[in-house]
């Protein structure tokens, strides 16, 4: 157990009021972690060392039992609505104090933890946790601090999580018994009702993404980076399904993040010390570092044996389709530690277009990049949800809605300042179908994929010939070295071009209705990145 100021813990067990706690245990290594999960029966060990758990009722984020406390700090800076719901700031002091009051006399689990590895811009989170699981989970999601500065560590931000805890919703003034509330002014984000733990990780994300833009001109983003054997630094945007993770963790090149950073007057830097990736139809052939990391002090999530063996099953789906695994970013050979690096030099915004139509590359202008950034999108493939029987369009501004507390016009503004002055290249990648939507057509294959980003990333797409995508007016190369020119044009692999110009503009109209919500905020410039429809397609939008 690494000591921390033990006069600092005692003030801020005082001020939660929680110093009638019993059993604290504090900062505890992963193995001692491991050990109290085992002895506490809250999950197996697995063939490689990593530990199996299951996360309950809830195997993902609840994004409509996410709140933000307003207050004077928030009421005129939140975009609130249906992704930032307003929660009253007497029922948090209500709910809060009920929630400590459940911990008196608890065997808790806390540790310190810093989230950003850029020191002037990062937090100290002191985090409070009922579960050594969730424990080991913050100890691999937050940057780790060195013996030395747990001396003086006094926190910026506090997380309790208690997911045995249930709210009695009408009494306060909840939508149901789950919740993860942001207290900006008492600094405190507070998750109860559920054991997913990456609940808290996102809660942290969304602070962060508050405060850079507002106090630090800093742009917060959802996305991974990796960087060259010269330090070139890229970034990946893009929602869960479409490949961030994947395409970040390559081998030749150094990973710096897989899911959320800052972008300074420096550089870039990450705000976590590990990764998040999921694990449904995890190869090691086609994903070898992820499969590498899962050992001992990795946690898999809602996973499951092959049968009479203590081995997983990677494509079992039993539980959820969002199996995961969380590790410390040490984990990958050659990650770059701190996780800082250079301005980059390109930005992919990854899409997966189960449609069917988007060239799987494509150079986009600075008009198309703020208008596809804003616009976030990827699909839903027929299966997934019920009554979802053909691809649906998903738009998440900024590629991550769910966190951005402030108005994505902030974001946008700030992305394309830095765009302008460091001359970026920005490319659209679709990870999804060709040849046919999903259910005709196959999934581009990844081998191309990496290939595509590989070439971009090394100027091999600067001197060829480019084609134009009808509609949205997008310029893909015409080749690409090791991948089939047929590949390039997302029309070419169809067999019935007249469905494929009306499926093309169907997700074109689909653009233009979801962005309708921002033309308010988007100037000239941002508009000509839209996609073009004529003028009597336009007026039933």
């Amino acid at each position: 157990m690494r000591k921390s100021n033990l006069q600092s813990i005692f003030q801020g067990l005082s001020s939660l009021g929680l110093s009638n706690a019993k059993g604290v245990m504090w900062n505890l290594t992963p193995a001692e972690l491991v050990a109290e999960a085992i002895k506490n029966g809250e999950g197996l060990l697995t063939d490689t060392g990593a530990f199996m758990c299951d996360t309950g009722k809830f195997t993902g984020r609840s994004p409509k039992d996410r709140y933000i406390v307003t207050d004077k700090l928030t009421r005129d800076k939140v975009w609130w609505g249906d992704i930032n719901i307003a929660y009253d700031e007497e029922h948090f002091n209500k709910l809060c104090n009920k929630v400590i009051a459940s911990l008196t006399y608890k065997k808790l689990y806390m540790r310190d933890a810093y989230a950003g590895a850029d020191k002037d811009h990062s937090l100290k989170v002191p985090i409070i946790d009922t579960q050594a699981w969730h424990n080991l989970f913050c100890y691999n999601m937050f940057i780790r601090p060195e013996q030395e500065e747990l001396k003086t560590f006094s926190p910026d931000f506090t997380i309790i999580a208690v997911p045995e805890f249930e709210a009695d919703p009408a009494a306060d003034g909840l939508r149901a018994k789950n919740f993860a509330i942001i207290n900006f002014s008492k600094r405190i984000i507070l998750v109860g009702g559920t054991g997913y733990a990456g609940e808290t990780k996102k809660g942290i994300f969304s602070v962060l993404n508050f405060l850079l833009p507002e106090q630090k001109h800093v742009l917060s983003m959802h996305c991974s980076a990796n960087m060259g054997k010269d330090g070139d630094t890229a970034i990946f945007f893009g929602l869960s399904g479409t490949g961030k993770t994947t395409l970040s963790a390559d081998p030749e090149r150094r990973l710096i993040g897989d899911d959320e950073h800052g972008w300074t007057e420096k550089g870039i830097f990450n705000f976590e010390g590990g990764c998040y990736a999921k694990v449904i139809n995890l190869d090691e052939q086609n994903e070898p570092q992820i499969y590498s990391a899962i050992k001992f002090g990795a946690i898999l999530e809602n996973t499951r044996f092959i049968p009479g063996t203590s081995t997983v099953d990677y494509t079992n789906s039993q539980v959820t389709e969002n199996t995961r695994v969380s590790y410390p970013l040490h984990y990958i050979p050659g990650a770059v530690i701190p996780s800082v690096g250079d301005h980059p030099k390109n930005i992919f915004f990854l899409t997966c277009d189960a449609y069917g139509v988007l060239p799987p590359v494509s150079k986009l202008t600075e008009s198309q990049a703020m208008y596809h950034f804003i616009s976030g999108y990827t699909a839903k493939v027929a299966g997934t949800e019920v009554g979802v029987t053909e691809p649906a369009s998903i738009f998440s501004a900024c590629f991550g809605a769910p966190f951005m507390p402030l108005h994505p016009a902030r974001y946008a503004g700030l992305l394309g300042e830095k765009i302008r002055k460091h001359k970026v290249n920005i490319w659209l990648i679709n990870t999804g179908w060709t040849g046919g939507s999903y259910g005709t057509g196959k999934r581009i294959s990844l081998k191309y994929t990496r290939r595509m980003i590989s070439a971009a990333l090394r100027g091999e797409l600067d001197g060829v010939e480019y084609g134009k995508l009808p509609v949205f007016n997008l310029q893909f190369p015409l080749s690409c070295p090791g991948v089939p020119a047929a590949i390039l044009d997302p029309a070419a692999g169809w067999q019935d071009r007249e469905l494929y110009d009306l499926t093309l503009e169907k997700l074109a109209k689909s653009f233009i209705k979801n962005f309708n919500r921002f033309k308010d905020y988007a100037g000239e410039s941002i508009m000509a990145g839209s996609p073009e429809l004529p003028a009597d397609d336009l007026i039933a939008l």
